[in-house]
């Protein structure tokens, strides 16, 4: 039990360091599911997310091609109007 102790508090450590670095003004990773924006903000990753990194892969030279409009696993027009939103 003594060992667990010593692991936790380490642990806690670290994620105080994380805190401290964050209120220092520098980039933390954000969560699972999400993405630091240009301002610095916290937002779900979502259809324009998406997209975005398929374009700038797409300019890197990866070879891909972005779908076109109706086709098969390409966005519909609904789901461009409610990721808007």
């Amino acid at each position: 039990m003594v060992g667990m102790k010593k692991r936790v508090k380490k642990n806690l450590g670290g994620a105080m360091k994380k805190r401290v670095k964050a209120k220092a003004g520098k980039r933390i990773k954000a969560a699972a599911g999400t993405h630091v924006t240009k301002s610095g903000a916290t937002a779900n990753k979502g259809l324009w997310y998406n997209i975005n990194k398929k374009k700038q892969r797409i300019a890197s030279g990866s070879g891909e091609k972005m779908r076109k409009p109706g086709s098969k696993g390409a966005p519909t027009a609904k789901a461009i109007k409610q990721s808007q939103a």
